[in-house]
């Protein structure tokens, strides 16, 4: 299958239970990073539409909050299925305005229905408490309640999950929700409002609109209708909405950047750890906040990890992601295609070399081979800047508290990964590290009932497991005499 062979659906807003296509509003052009070609438009929202979809929220929020939690889960798990049932043209737009391998797309449909039914699974378990009191006829009960309509912001580098997870947590808790996905991968989302909706949701409880990103933030952020902030993006975007939400009185939830540290000690399989790197530095084609950045090597081992993974790195087959031999997709789009270069070329200038990949190739789409950096200093601009790309850096490391200082010097708190077989090591070294996620002998983090999120400038909250849920409620104290 090529990208020629495949439809593109036609998008449209969702405005409380309205919808609104391309044919009524202004639109911006879809592109597909594998070729360049534009295979859709996606409709942007007017005033008025984010007037409509706040009024929509407000309306609809009452009744779902009262609406019973296991009637929620259960129009949580219907969507869950109908995105299983229509894996298959979700997963081939998704790769269309994305890039991503059609399997990797497969698979986030699946992994995404997947955090939508365990979300589900908490909505009836928002408990309260009953509170001994010194009188003998007094009670007293703290609940919890549904904190009220949610404004949502969510990127294009993980198009179904990253509002599958934020939509479905809130509505769980019984909050509505307006949500500006990215105009960049825009089918995804829709493919999950679609289910929603398909599955019972009733109208206002779920608006989407596409548009002016600091129009849309703002309008929502002030309106008096919302009452929480959730956004996944980037650290500077996530700062001015929080800044916002701040001039409002509104809390925020934030899932922002990571530049995640990778210590690699002399006990370990050093071929073993350079293949469990290469998936981890290919997949999503390192357009993700938990992707291996800095590789810190003990310099017993520094110099055979390196040949491994560069070996590895230069023989994988990057290229359009309905091409069965893919294994890594182009970058989603020119922005991240031109951040990559000046990190090679700082790098270079600074005395690192270049072990495998290099200069990318944009003329038919958004292609940069995976790229190993060696012997790369700490003041290098990708070893504190996040690539957001398919760029892996190493440097030499002999020291345990060495190491642990140079992993944690970064305002980034979102992922890091340990491998060693000592034991004791494994057990000590998450702890030390300043970071909300650590996975030992493994790449990835989280799971679909899982924690998930970081500290320091990488965000507070967590955007999975029952914390997320609790991250859309909010507690009240009732005490009767």
């Amino acid at each position: 299958m090529t990208s020629a062979e495949s439809g593109y659906p036609e998008i449209e807003l969702l405005v409380a239970g309205r919808r609104i296509g391309a044919a009524d509003r202004g639109t911006a052009a879809v592109e597909n990073p594998a070729t360049r070609e534009v295979v859709g438009r996606v409709p942007l929202a007017t005033s008025e539409d984010i007037a409509a979809a706040l009024a929509g929220a407000g309306r609809a929020a009452e009744g779902w909050r009262d609406t019973s939690p296991h009637h929620r889960a259960a129009i949580l798990m219907r969507a869950a299925q109908l995105l299983r049932d229509r894996r298959e043209p979700i997963a081939r737009a998704m790769t269309l305005e994305n890039g991503k391998p059609y399997g990797d797309s497969l698979g986030e449909v699946d992994y995404t229905a997947d955090i939508i039914d365990s979300l589900a699974t908490e909505a009836p378990r928002a408990y309260g408490v009953v509170l001994p009191t010194a009188a003998d006829d007094g009670r007293t009960l703290v609940v919890t309640e549904p904190v009220g309509p949610v404004a949502a912001f969510t990127p294009w580098n993980y198009p179904l999950t990253v509002p599958g997870r934020k939509v479905a947590a809130a509505l769980a808790a019984g909050c509505t929700v307006v949500i500006k996905p990215a105009e960049e991968t825009p089918a995804s989302a829709v493919a999950l409002a679609d289910a929603l909706v398909d599955a019972g949701l009733p109208d206002g409880v779920l608006s989407m609109l596409f548009g002016d990103p600091a129009q849309i933030s703002e309008t929502l952020i002030a309106s008096p209708v919302i009452r929480k902030v959730s956004f996944t993006g980037s650290i500077g975007v996530g700062k001015h909405l929080a800044r916002l939400a701040g001039d409002a009185a509104k809390p925020v939830m934030l899932e922002l950047g990571g530049h995640a540290p990778v210590l690699i000690f002399d006990d370990v399989d050093v071929d073993e750890v350079a293949r469990q790197a290469l998936g981890a530095k290919l997949h999503n084609t390192g357009q993700s906040c938990g992707s291996p950045v800095r590789f810190y090597v003990h310099e017993a081992v520094h110099a055979q990890f390196v040949a491994r993974f560069g070996e590895l790195l230069a023989a994988s087959r990057i290229g359009d992601g309905f091409d069965e031999a893919t294994e890594m997709g182009p970058l989603a789009n020119s922005r991240r295609y031109d951040a990559m270069a000046p990190f090679v070329e700082d790098a270079v200038e600074r005395g690192a070399t270049v072990v495998a990949g290099g200069p990318g190739d944009d003329s038919v789409g958004y292609y940069w081979p995976a790229t190993l950096l060696a012997d790369v200093p700490d003041d290098a601009l990708v070893m504190h800047d996040e690539p957001f790309g398919p760029i892996a850096a190493t440097s030499v490391f002999s020291d345990e508290d060495e190491v642990i200082a140079r992993a944690n010097a970064l305002p980034y708190g979102l992922a890091a990964y340990v491998f060693t077989k000592d034991a004791d090591r494994a057990l000590r070294l998450p702890r030390r590290l300043d970071v909300g996620m650590v996975s030992v002998n493994k790449f990835g983090v989280g799971a679909r009932d899982t924690f998930f999120g970081g500290r320091k400038e990488s965000g507070f909250g967590s955007e999975g497991g029952p914390e997320a849920v609790h991250e859309y409620l909010v507690k009240k104290l009732i005490s009767q005499g």
